[in-house]
């Protein structure tokens, strides 16, 4: 009897000692941070820190970027340390290279990095390094760099501008004052494009109505607050918030939880519909693997790379060439000149003849470089090319965003949008990918670049040649939301109407 009762009580005592437990270790979490705080605040006052901690910096400049790029100008060596994150940020060439070349292997992406994006991309390529990175970039690589894949994306690309942006363009253009917002609209293009292109699925993002996807939403919120966590003046914050399970950690969660459910179907979808003789990416990948978590991983990193990129690239294009119509010309002149008077759709061909637009969207990418910035974290103490030294275990960020505004590095008009910059007697005329790191550079070289730009300049030359695009709050300088990418915030509402010169294209 009295054992029986000593048996019963068991459960209880075992739930007290788990809540005693949890209690110290949350206070021990809590006090720990209050620590980290208390002994960042002492250790360093200097004018950056302050500024970071206060956000002061909002009173002169409305995004973060370009208080960082007004920092890195004044700097002599356009580097800077942000203490109290840990932080060494530069927009030196010489250091972007010795970082991403001269010394790869002390520069990986590092667990600090990989625990802020684990929970989204997992053990996708863009979240690892060593041997996991090693595989996945060198089955990427004999993948996109085939000449059949390159045609599919190609065709790919071209279906949907045919069948679902230029309706929806034609459509809006009718409505007289009727606004659209054309980030959306890129948006729903490059994720319908990479999901037709990696998965050979058709969400349907772009037809007529203009449909609520719960995967979209859902991925954009968990790029979101993962990029948050990179901002917040101690890791402690984004991981107690985890452990508790409050406030934007929660609304991670369930923003994953979504994504995984969408992400698992459509592998489960692949294996249903058979993906031996697909021409798609994730068959191609299935065909060789069968973990399924790894797979979703994968999944992840494709609709990351060729969706929110791609779409930002194209809303920053349009953008400008609200507010520069001569380079609109310009590109109107070149496209009439290479295609066909009832030509309906370039060729890959003439979209390869077309070095002016080609210069242009390269412009658009180095004043609004989809990625701003990019951090790595150093393996062992080191010293930089400028001579700043690194601490092991050291963030070490190289800002595209801020470089493509150095007049050191591309002269005293840096700030002006100047296609011609990049051509050397009409051709397209590269520079130097350390000088202009917006598809990385060295060994982690974006391995879909070549596929990315031919896209950007396909919409581009249907819509240029076939529409007025008419930005609303052009003149405004852009508000950027926080995110792994560049996103607008509140959109990028425009008026669109069809070219009277052009309409017999349509």
């Amino acid at each position: 009897m009295e054992l029986s009762e000593n048996l019963s009580s068991l459960p209880s005592l075992q739930a007290s000692f788990c809540s005693i437990f949890f209690f110290f270790a949350v206070s021990f979490s809590i006090l720990s941070f209050f620590l980290v705080l208390v002994r960042q605040k002492f250790w360093c006052n200097c004018e950056i820190c302050r500024g970071y901690l206060t956000s002061s910096w909002l009173m002169e400049f409305v995004n973060l970027c370009d208080w960082y790029t007004h920092l890195l100008q004044k700097s002599p060596t356009h580097t800077i340390h942000i203490h109290v994150l840990g932080n060494t940020i530069t927009a030196n060439p010489d250091n972007v290279e010795y970082m991403l070349k001269t010394r790869f292997d002390n520069y990986p992406k590092g667990k600090p990095f990989s625990a802020i994006l684990g929970d989204l991309l997992g053990q996708g390529i863009f979240n690892v390094d060593g041997d996991s990175w090693v595989f996945q970039r060198k089955m990427a690589s004999l993948e996109l760099g085939s000449v059949s894949i390159r045609s599919f994306s190609f065709e790919v690309v071209m279906a949907e501008i045919k069948h679902r942006l230029l309706p929806l363009l034609s459509s809006y253009s009718e409505k007289d004052g009727g606004l659209l917002d054309l980030q959306d609209v890129f948006r729903r293009f490059t994720f319908d494009n990479i999901c037709k292109f990696s998965f050979g699925l058709d969400p349907g993002c772009l037809e007529l109505a203009l449909p609520i996807s719960q995967f979209a939403e859902s991925f954009d919120l968990a790029t979101k607050l993962s990029a948050e966590r990179a901002m917040a003046a101690s890791p402690f914050i984004w991981k107690i918030k985890r452990l508790l399970n409050l406030g934007s950690e929660k609304r991670l969660k369930e923003a994953i939880k979504k994504v995984n459910v969408l992400a698992k179907e459509v592998i489960m979808q692949k294996r249903k519909l058979g993906f031996s003789n697909n021409q798609d990416l994730l068959s191609r990948f299935m065909a060789c693997m069968k973990d399924d978590n790894y797979l979703r991983d994968i999944v992840i990193s494709f609709i990351l790379a060729g969706r929110d990129t791609m779409g930002s690239a194209l809303t920053s294009f349009f953008w400008l060439l609200a507010t520069h119509p001569e380079v609109e010309s310009k590109i109107r002149d070149e496209t009439d000149s290479i295609m066909h008077p009832n030509q309906h759709l370039p060729s890959f061909e003439q979209i390869r003849e077309m070095h002016y637009l080609h210069a242009a969207v390269y412009e658009s990418l180095r004043l609004y470089p989809p990625v701003q910035f990019d951090s790595k974290f150093a393996r062992q103490d080191d010293v930089l090319h400028d001579g700043t030294f690194v601490m092991k275990g050291t963030r070490v960020t190289y800002h595209p965003y801020a470089m493509g505004r150095i007049e050191a590095i591309w002269g005293p008009d840096c700030m002006e949008f100047k296609p011609q910059r990049w051509l050397e007697k009409g051709s397209f005329s590269p520079q130097s990918p350390f000088k202009f790191p917006v598809f990385q550079a060295g060994i982690r070289m974006c391995l879909g670049k070549e596929m990315a730009v031919v896209a950007v300049k396909s919409v581009a030359a249907v819509v240029v040649r076939l529409f007025d695009i008419q930005v609303v709050h052009a003149n405004a300088a852009p508000r950027f939301d926080s995110g792994l990418t560049a996103t607008v915030r509140g959109g990028v509402p425009v008026v669109v109407r069809k070219r009277r010169a052009t309409c017999h294209h349509c």
